[in-house]
């Protein structure tokens, strides 16, 4: 059977250089890079040059690079570093209504266990936050101490005003944090230029393996944010104990450093090949509706609502024909709950419970888009049929 990916947003293939690259270090270069002799210095180098190809996808300084288990560990360490240094202090915390698990459970983690009070800022029917509320959400007299608002949206794809938003709690002196793991690697990052003070990568989202990531920590705030998730050795600049994965950290390195090279030309033909594939869908497709802004948003990725059928129903039988598509977040996939970020939207539950999230990357051709639209149609029909719901 023909094999289709098109959720490159829950996680994309290890790139041929990526797993060329961690090769040598599964193998005889498996020294611990703590260790001072020859095996060790070669794994320490090794991890050193995966920091420089880290620093340099977002225009930071190595020494700013922690290396972390991916984006949920990153998340947490980023929130919980900064408010564990506010334990006894109180304080108020911002985030958004629609941002992965991994940030809306840890604010939530942080109210519910040690006080906090946070505040969740809403999304318009395109499902893009307004940086006015941002600022009107700071509280000077209940010493709001953290904003977190992530890169891009990872079902919609829309691309969030972060640069503007940390210049709003720069202007206040807050900590702000973005969580970039759908944005890293596959668009431009430059945290000096968007000034922002803790940034989540994630490897496995741009073609290198799961299990590695890095944090961005700007020089001067690691004094703020204490090692308090994985404490023991010295590792990682003193913030996060453990013996590194070197083959990961070495293949990320590679992943980031294939990623800048390629960037602008993965944008142009994964960004045809999803225009061609949406525009089919929605011309040829009838009860259909794009989620998210039309504009602003990431090349790769389109979220569509076939109204008046289930989305599991759809995934299923197009799985039946080798095409892996996604109802949401991969990480929420277990929950039969309509999407949070489109109910924040305001998405009808016609509209919501119909939603599929196409997500293309490394791997897909103009044949795997041609193949999807032949199948989808007759699939969508069939289901719209039996639907009671479904408007004769």
């Amino acid at each position: 059977m023909r094999r289709i990916y098109f959720d490159h947003n829950a996680t994309s293939p290890a790139s041929p250089e990526a797993r060329e690259a961690m090769g040598p270090f599964l193998g005889d270069k498996f020294g611990n890079p703590s260790s001072v002799h020859r095996m060790g210095r070669e794994a320490r180098e090794a991890v050193e040059n995966a920091r420089r190809q880290s620093a340099a996808l977002i225009n930071a300084d190595p020494s700013e690079i922690v290396f972390t288990s991916g984006g949920s560990e990153g998340d947490n360490m980023a929130i919980k570093g900064v408010l564990f240094n506010c334990l006894g202090k109180g304080g108020h915390i911002i985030t958004t209504v629609v941002e992965h698990p991994a940030v809306l459970e840890t604010f939530r983690f942080m109210e519910n266990f040690f006080g906090f009070k946070a505040t969740y800022l809403p999304v318009d029917s395109s499902g893009m936050v307004d940086p006015d509320d941002l600022r009107q959400a700071i509280r000077k007299e209940k010493n709001t101490v953290l904003i977190s608002v992530m890169a891009a949206n990872n079902e919609t794809g829309n691309i969030f005003p972060v640069r503007e938003m940390a210049s709003i709690a720069r202007e206040h002196g807050i900590i702000f944090h973005t969580d970039a793991v759908q944005v890293a690697g596959k668009l431009p990052v430059d945290v000096k230029e968007w000034g922002v003070d803790l940034l989540t990568a994630s490897g496995h989202k741009f073609n290198s393996p799961k299990g590695v990531g890095f944090q961005f920590v700007r020089n001067g705030v690691e004094s703020k944010t204490p090692p308090v998730l994985i404490t023991g050795g010295h590792h990682e600049h003193g913030l996060r104990a453990g013996t590194e994965n070197v083959p990961g950290i070495v293949a990320l390195g590679k992943a980031c450093e294939m990623s800048m090279a390629s960037m602008s030309d993965k944008a142009k033909s994964i960004g045809a090949m999803r225009d061609g594939l949406e525009d089919g869908i929605l011309r040829n497709i009838p009860e259909t509706a794009l989620n998210g802004h039309k504009e602003n948003r990431m090349y790769n990725t389109s979220n569509i609502s076939f109204k008046y059928v289930e989305a599991e129903a759809i995934l299923q039988m197009l799985d039946m024909q080798g095409i892996a598509v996604s109802t949401g977040s991969a990480c929420s996939s277990e929950t039969s709950e309509p999407s949070h970020v489109l109910q924040a939207m305001g998405l009808l539950p016609v509209c919501s419970r119909g939603a599929i999230r196409f997500s293309l990357g490394l791997g897909n051709t103009q044949d795997d888009v041609d193949y999807c639209l032949q199948a989808l149609p007759s699939i969508v029909e069939r289901l719209q049929k039996m639907s009671p719901l479904f408007p004769a």
